[in-house]
């Protein structure tokens, strides 16, 4: 017996295809979601996420509770506020991080749900 995932050419369904069409993304929003998805790829970038899930913190404070230099973790940073996963504000010298929307808490949410589901 084949286990293979393919169908036969002459198995295909027009009506599953057109309509597997009509949910198809389009390229560009597929694009910017695989980078919001490569970022979330990186186990540093997680646990910054994690830190922020309960609330705002500074660099500093990032760089302590992760236990790397400023330097790193800004790096970091930099590259999840240009996807828009973080947002900042600054208050005097310092700017303070957060998740840029529920959205970003959701996805953070239901991804850490699937991981520990047994």
């Amino acid at each position: 017996m084949d286990d293979s995932p393919a169908c036969a050419d002459s198995g295909t369904d027009a009506q599953h295809v057109d309509s597997a069409r009509q949910r198809l993304l389009d390229v560009q929003i597929a694009g910017l979601l695989a980078e919001t998805f490569k970022a979330l790829a990186d186990p540093t970038r997680v646990q910054i996420l994690s830190a922020l899930f309960g609330g705002e913190l500074c660099v500093g404070e990032l760089a302590a509770t992760l236990d790397m230099s400023i330097s790193a973790v800004s790096h970091q940073l930099g590259l999840l506020r240009h996807l828009r996963i973080i947002k900042h504000r600054r208050e005097g010298r310092h700017i303070y991080y957060t998740l840029d929307d529920e959205h970003i808490a959701t996805l953070f949410r239901c991804g850490l749900e699937h991981v520990q589901h047994s």
